[in-house]
């Protein structure tokens, strides 16, 4: 991967990172690695500028990419805005590729942020045992280690599944020539995460042991949940099961709504297992995914009651991230997570006989100002760890057994018991549980793509949308392109631009 990114920005971006805030983010600096990791301070300010893609990966790319690229969500055609977006070939299962690549940006950009994180990450891990740093305790070092060796793990994990084969890079990239190396095989990518999360998993430290200025980092926890994760993504149920049961410290929220954090409070809650940290206001660490998912176009006066801010400002983009019909008639009757995952407003601009839209509403919290929000993204909760123990169960035989995490997560959410006492019943009901719980916290593409049933779902879910534009969101006349729904692969093409500087894709 003979990239400039990786072969200029490293150094620099190993050492961009936050102030002893994990939210403060500090100045690029050309200092050399050599001069900069001197202390324990300096690693830690390193790891601190490990975390900080996510919030673009969370806020701009990876809910397209995993979640508007299934069943769950789609794009709200508004004519008015102009021409068709990259984000909508996504949705729309037309994405070109040629040869293996893509010029799409989704895909660039999500492919680059993740190989940020593994530059960010590497440079720690060269360093990091070596002579003549002092760190206050064995404990405080082997914690910033394991968050490295989480975060790596996290970002080629999160590679694999979209991209199948990608470079794997353990070291530092030093110039061009060992900047560009050969895709890995898979399986190479699934061993060096299980590597990495195995380690991760014993160098961290757990939620209980936290201080609360560390809350929001990886976690022991975190670290057993990635590998579970992969295990189940492979198939290896035994393996999954013996990890999830010694995943302990966590609880659900009583009231789903809870499990989500609000602009300022709620965060990193019982049931938080990971999630990508935001703060409102003016510092720059904020989020606007909501207003990235409403329907558009629409005015201030039928935003306000969504957002509740002071200063409530009409938008007219394309409309993306919105709940399909599909999903909303995945729940059952008197599931309490309906209602507060979806909520549905009017829009009087519409150019649709129908003006009434669903959109995202768990995501909805109420903050201070336009296009500014606080609100963390889930990426691991308890509730899937649960869903989890009861599918690798499951896969083992053991129906009964599985059943009662199965209950746990349906009683939460005033449903009654499960009836499925088949193997093949209970494997039904896990896995359309898991798509109303996990609803728009980007699981369900993975979800088909590891069970192989991408062509089954996407094929008849892509039919109806042709059949019905309409019903998916179209204004007369409008309908979705000759393309739509021809790509149906379980991977993306590797990004054309990076491509373009490697000989090896």
């Amino acid at each position: 991967m003979k990239n400039r990114y990786i072969a200029t920005w490293l150094l620099a971006l190993a050492l961009t990172g936050c102030s002893k805030d994990f939210l403060t983010v500090v100045p690029e600096t050309a200092l050399s690695s050599a001069t900069f990791f001197k202390t324990e301070a300096d690693f830690q300010q390193a790891v601190n500028g490990a975390y900080v893609p996510f919030r673009q990966m969370y806020n701009e790319r990876a809910w397209v990419l995993e979640e508007m690229h299934s069943d769950n969500t789609y794009y709200a055609r508004n004519t008015l805005y102009g021409a068709v977006d990259p984000t909508e070939n996504v949705a729309d299962f037309a994405v070109p590729t040629a040869n293996g690549v893509t010029a799409n940006d989704n895909v660039l950009v999500q492919y680059r942020l993740n190989y940020v994180i593994i530059a960010r990450a590497n440079q720690i891990l060269s360093l990091i045992d070596g002579a003549g740093i002092t760190f206050s305790s064995d404990a405080s070092k082997n914690n910033l280690k394991g968050q490295a060796l989480f975060l790596r793990a996290f970002a080629y994990f999160d590679l694999v599944r979209l991209f199948g084969k990608v470079p794997l890079h353990l070291v530092p990239v030093t110039g061009r020539e060992d900047a560009a190396l050969p895709l890995a095989t898979t399986d190479a990518i699934y061993a060096q995460i299980e590597k990495d999360a195995l380690a991760a998993s014993t160098g961290l430290q757990s939620k209980a042991a936290q201080a609360a200025t560390d809350l929001g980092r990886a976690t022991s926890g975190a670290a057993k949940t990635l590998l579970a994760n992969l295990y189940i993504t492979q198939k290896k149920w035994a393996q999954a099961e013996a990890v999830l049961k010694t995943i302990d410290g966590y609880t659900l929220q009583a009231d789903y709504n809870n499990a989500f954090s609000f602009t300022s409070t709620n965060k990193n809650n019982s049931e938080s297992i990971f999630e990508i940290q935001y703060m409102e206001g003016s510092a720059g660490y904020n989020g606007n995914q909501i207003y990235r998912f409403l329907p558009s176009p629409i005015s201030a006066a039928e935003i306000a009651p969504i957002v509740g801010t002071s200063n409530p400002q009409p938008t007219s983009q394309e409309s993306n991230n919105i709940p399909t019909p599909d999903l909303i008639a995945a729940y059952e009757t008197g599931d309490k997570r309906k209602d507060i995952s979806i909520g549905y407003v009017t829009l009087s601009g519409s150019l649709r006989a129908d003006k009434t839209y669903p959109y995202i509403k768990k995501y909805a919290r109420v903050h201070s100002l336009n296009q500014n929000t606080g609100q963390n993204w889930p990426v691991y909760r308890y509730a899937e760890v649960l869903l989890f123990l009861a599918e690798s169960l499951n896969e083992q035989g053991k129906t009964g057994e599985a059943a009662p995490y199965l209950n746990q997560v349906r009683t939460r959410a005033g449903l009654a018991a499960t009836t499925a006492s088949s193997q093949a019943d209970m494997r039904e009901a896990i896995f359309k549980e898991r798509r109303v719980e996990l609803a728009f916290e980007n699981k369900r593409w993975f979800d088909l793509t590891r069970t192989g049933r991408v062509k089954e779902i996407i094929g008849a879910y892509g039919a109806k949308v042709k059949a019905n534009p309409a019903a998916y969101y179209f204004p007369a006349g409008a309908v979705p392109p000759p393309n739509a729904f021809t790509v149906l692969d379980d991977y993306y093409g590797l990004p054309a631009v990076e491509a373009a500087l490697t000989p090896n894709f």
